[in-house]
This record gives C-alpha cells, structure tokens and sequence, in this order.
C-alpha cells in the first residue's frame, strides 16, 4: 500500500506545483490588493483555475501514464493473440457490453508476481483494463471473470472522473489555503524578503494540505471499491464477484508482510489493512457488504 499512496500523492503534487510554479511565473491571478492584502475572490477564482488544471491533466494523461508506469502490454483484438489473451480480450468485452458501454476498453497484461488488476483512462470511451500475470496464474477463471467485472464497474461508473472532479475541488481548497497561509507567514519578515518568503511558503504549504487533502480522496476511493463490487456483481453473478475477494484475501494472507509494487488507485486489491491513507477498504468488509447485498 505504502509505494500506492507515494505515487499518488507524488503525481498530483508534482502537477498542482508545477501548475502554480508557471502561473506565478507568468504573472497569473494578481490576487494582493493595493493595501497588501488579500482579494479573496480573485484568490479563489486562481485556486480553481490551477486546482481543476491540475486534477484534469492528470486525468488526461492516465491511460498513458498507466501504459509507461506498468509497462502493459495492450492486447490488439485483431492480432495474433494467445488462447488465453484472446479469453481475456473476449471476456473484457463480454462484459463491457453487459454494463453497457458502447466503446470497448483497451484490455492489457502485466508483467508482475502481485495478484491486481486495475481500470483508468480518461472518459468511458477511452478507458483500459489491465490484469496482472500473477492474477492469470494464481486465480480460477470464475474469480478472474469477477475481477475483470469489478474494474469494467468502475468504467461504468465513470469513476475516474468522479475521481477528478473530487480532486479538482481538493485542489482548489489546497492552493486556496496555501496562498493564504504564505501570506500570513510572509508578513512576519521584513518587507524585501517577503516575496521570496512567500513563494517558497506555497510550495510547503501546499504539499502539507495536499497531503491532508488527499484524505478525503482516499475515503471516496474506499467508498466507490464497495460500488464496484456491487458493480461487478450484476455484472459477473454475486458468486463470482465474492469468490474473488475471497481468493484475493487467500493470497492476501498467504504473502502478507512482502513488498507489491501497486501504485494505481483503481487497483482491485490492497494487501494492507485499511486506514485512513487506504485507497481500498478491508477484504473482509468488502465480503459481509456483499455478502449481505
């Protein structure tokens, strides 16, 4: 869970930082009056302009940045495929179709020992899913086919965008509350050190409230894995979609305490019990509430 959650607070402060570094550069969002203090509502309209920025390029650039980050290797429906690829294309589509999606995702492999899968791409149109090999080579094709479905849910549900506009508004709070703090901090220094005070200000403070921000990202997330698995359980049958839960506690258990390189949010699995910087909730509570379903 620890190389997840680093890599997704990373990525979107490294964005929002860079959004912020250039505005300020180019002179963008004026937003100290000429008493020296702040114009809150040009304050707020900057925020949004570099919060939604920031969150919405990172979402434009997830199908790729997942291909690069992963390596995955995106299986071509008219290619030569292996038996086992061309299931895997087959069932991805099979139940794309079922949720309703008219444009297919692209379906990719891994190559990783850890048992995931994960969903991403910017729109419905343009999404991917993609399975480990560890996945393919530990789990029975019923407990396969209520992971593919879980993930397709989270297409379905438009998900990632959701994810964004989430994002988008934390982000606007992030650099709100950063620009006001540096303010306040830059009034405690003599008058030709506060710009310099001041911009470094920003960038400490707002990777402490994004940070604290992404807090709130990582409770959605924990919420929309129970909606996917509801999700995937109209799509594959109940018993498929709490079979592999099952196994994915199974070999939870069984590898508990060795490193696993996840590092996408909408990854089905989450070895670690869940906390407050958990982008999954428990196994077993993902079990009784759909189990109870």
């Amino acid at each position: 869970m620890g190389k997840r959650i680093f890599y997704f607070i990373l990525t979107n402060v490294l964005v929002l930082l860079t959004i912020s570094i250039i505005f300020s550069l180019i002179g963008g969002g004026n937003y100290i009056n000429a008493q020296g203090g702040i114009d809150f509502g040009s304050l707020l309209v900057v925020s949004a302009v570099i919060g939604f920025s920031g969150s919405l390029i990172s979402l434009l650039m997830s199908r790729w940045m997942a291909k690069r980050m992963m390596n995955v290797q995106v299986l071509d429906p008219n290619g030569a495929l292996s038996a086992a690829e061309r299931h895997i294309v087959e069932k991805v589509h099979r139940l794309s179709r079922a949720a309703g999606l008219t444009h297919m995702p692209e379906v990719g492999i891994y190559h990783s020992p850890e048992v995931n899968a994960f969903a991403t791409g910017p729109s419905k149109k343009r999404s991917l899913v993609a399975v480990s090999t560890g996945l393919l080579q530990e789990m029975d094709d019923d407990a396969i086919e209520g992971v593919i479905a879980h993930e397709v849910a989270h297409i379905a549900n438009g998900d990632m965008v959701t994810m964004t506009l989430l994002q988008g508004v934390v982000n606007t709070f992030v650099v709100f509350l950063a620009r006001i703090a540096a303010w306040a901090a830059s009034r405690f220094v003599k008058e030709e050190m506060a710009p310099i005070v001041h911009f470094i200000a920003v960038i400490v403070f707002q990777i402490a409230f994004s940070i604290l921000g992404s807090l709130v990202v990582f409770a959605y997330s924990r919420h929309r894995e129970f909606h996917a698995d509801r999700g995937g359980a109209d799509l594959a049958g109940k018993d498929k979609m709490t079979h592999a839960l099952q196994m994915l506690k199974a070999y939870s258990s069984r590898i508990k305490g060795q490193e696993q390189t996840a590092i996408s949010t909408l990854k089905i699995n989450n070895r670690s019990k869940a906390s407050l910087f958990s982008t999954h909730p428990d196994l077993d509570e993902r079990i009784r509430r759909l189990s109870a379903k």
